[in-house]
């Protein structure tokens, strides 16, 4: 099959094949190479191999906004995926892309997280994500959806032990390979404990046979055997939900990290006072949701109670343990692309779609708060032409590895957003910043809230368009992000210039933003 090829550029003798491998809500200082308590052997070697960027962030601190971002190459109030909860509109996902790159001639897959669209709804919203919508789907179902041709989902990917589903769709694959196991049932509910109480933590002896980290890997590595002596290349988007919550990290994982050998992080308790109206408005606000289920539930992914020490040393153990079994299973991954002869010519890359608070400023998970360890996240890109062993301090954002992946194919991605990474990674460019943003729905977290980020190197600038309040942090000086300077007149420069870079951010905004069809 022939390729469109830009204006005054050569077509590549050969077009490399791309492996995009994510994990779902892993912080950027959670991989060996940046800390040495975590065993990330695969990933080390992988950023040995290539390049990995150390100042790259994610488009927004949630998983549907992010992951749409990551697909469309735009920002989410450019693609309308504004908060979770809001799906993105197919028209929009088939311009990313998965479906860019079918249109240049690769065979286009996916497997395991996409959250595309929400999981559980208020109503069946037609997607194959929606539980109430996927059981109206042929059980022989693989795709298309949002530009990739075959598509195998976890839908949900991760089971709290209260809601583990009693039955799972066809083409809900994972879900529904678990529950075909005769005891999965028994097994879960008998070997699920919640230790010391540490929130969303839960000491699980299921196998890691039967893990979805093990799942994505056994597909991944199916598809990649598949493309022995194919002469089309392939786009495979191979996505693990660990580690995020709830930290369930399967034995023997869940033993490999001791709590009492956790560095806990320095600053680890609420200091509300000090910290914009926002923060303290997003922890004691309530969902605005009729259903009060439906509200728990939400607010659990948000709002998490003062932990101890203790707590939280064997929950941040446990997040180890579930990212250490991610990395062998990426190993698996990176072995079974070279037994398939396909090493040599394809281009991996590996990233998460956010961070995790993990107690910093005593907090959790993921919220309002645009701190670095939600908002920085792993990158490294490694294959053809890719120099190793470099490490790049450029801000870039994970919107830019559609525009990447386009021009690794020979083709022009034209978005004034996300922009290849290939000049900065051959030292042909540098970039002042990267932007990021939330929408905050009140059904989410009780507060609407207006939210716009932009990084720089040295600082982080957070903006709440609706109050004019914000963030403003030297990372260079104050790494811990402990002295917020917005409002102080000796940094007014500094502010000054940040706000300008916000403003500046490229492409259209959405006017009118669509409501939410579901929770997660």
């Amino acid at each position: 099959m022939t390729q469109a090829t830009p204006k005054g550029q050569s077509a590549p003798a050969q077009r490399p094949n791309i492996l995009f491998i994510t994990t779902d809500q892993q912080r950027a200082d959670c991989i060996g190479y940046e800390n040495p308590r975590l065993q990330t052997p695969h990933l080390d070697a992988l950023a040995r191999a290539g390049t990995r960027f150390s100042n790259c962030i994610t488009p927004s601190v949630v998983c549907q906004p992010a992951r749409a971002s990551i697909l469309t190459g735009s920002l989410p109030l450019t693609h309308g995926v504004w908060d979770n909860g809001v799906d993105l509109d197919p028209a929009v996902g088939q311009q990313g892309m998965a479906a860019r790159l079918a249109a240049a001639g690769y065979a286009t897959a996916f497997i395991g997280k996409a959250h595309f669209s929400s999981k559980i709804t208020f109503n069946a919203t037609g997607t194959p994500e929606c539980r109430k919508s996927a059981p109206g789907y042929p059980h022989d179902w693989y795709g298309p959806y949002m530009g990739f041709e075959r598509v195998e989902l976890a839908a949900l990917g991760k089971f709290h032990r209260a809601r583990l589903p009693t039955d799972a769709p066809a083409i809900h694959r994972f879900e529904h390979w678990f529950l075909s196991h005769p005891d999965a049932m028994a097994r879960w509910s008998s070997s699920a404990t919640e230790g010391s109480g540490a929130a969303q933590t839960w000491d699980s002896e299921l196998p890691a046979d039967w893990h979805s980290s093990t799942w994505v890997a056994e597909r991944t590595l199916e598809l990649l055997k598949s493309r022995q002596g194919q002469s089309e290349p392939f786009f495979a988007w191979a996505s693990f939900p660990d580690p995020h919550h709830p930290f369930d990290c399967p034995a023997p994982w869940n033993a490999m990290y001791k709590p009492a050998d956790m560095a806990l992080p320095e600053h680890r308790t609420l200091d509300l006072e000090q910290r914009p109206w926002w923060h303290r408005a997003a922890l004691e606000g309530s969902p605005q949701i009729a259903d009060p289920e439906l509200a728990k539930f939400r607010s659990e992914g948000f709002k998490v109670p003062p932990q101890t020490d203790q707590q939280l040393a064997e929950m941040t153990a446990n997040y180890y343990g579930m990212i250490s079994h991610v990395d062998h299973h990426i190993g698996r991954i990176l072995a079974g692309l070279a037994e398939a002869g396909l090493a040599e010519n394809t281009l991996v890359v590996f990233a998460s779609d956010h961070g995790d608070m993990m107690g910093d400023h005593g907090l959790y998970l993921k919220g309002p708060m645009f701190y670095e360890g939600v908002l920085r996240v792993p990158l490294i890109v490694a294959g053809p032409g890719i120099p190793a062993g470099q490490t790049i301090d450029t801000p870039v954002s994970t919107i830019d590895l559609a525009a990447t992946f386009l021009d690794s194919a020979g083709e022009d991605f034209g978005s004034p957003q996300s922009r290849s990474l290939h000049p900065v990674i051959q030292g042909q460019e540098s970039r002042e910043c990267a932007w990021s943003e939330w929408q905050v729905h009140p059904a989410r977290l009780g507060v609407a809230l207006e939210l716009r980020a932009v990084r720089t190197a040295r600082y982080s600038y957070t903006f709440e368009a609706g109050s004019g309040a914000g963030e403003l942090y030297d990372l260079q000086a104050d790494p811990q992000q402990l002295v917020n300077r917005f409002d102080d007149p000796a940094w007014a420069e500094a502010r000054a210039r940040m706000h300008t870079l916000l403003m500046a951010r490229p492409g259209p905004v959405h006017t009118h933003l669509a409501e939410p069809v579901g929770i997660a």
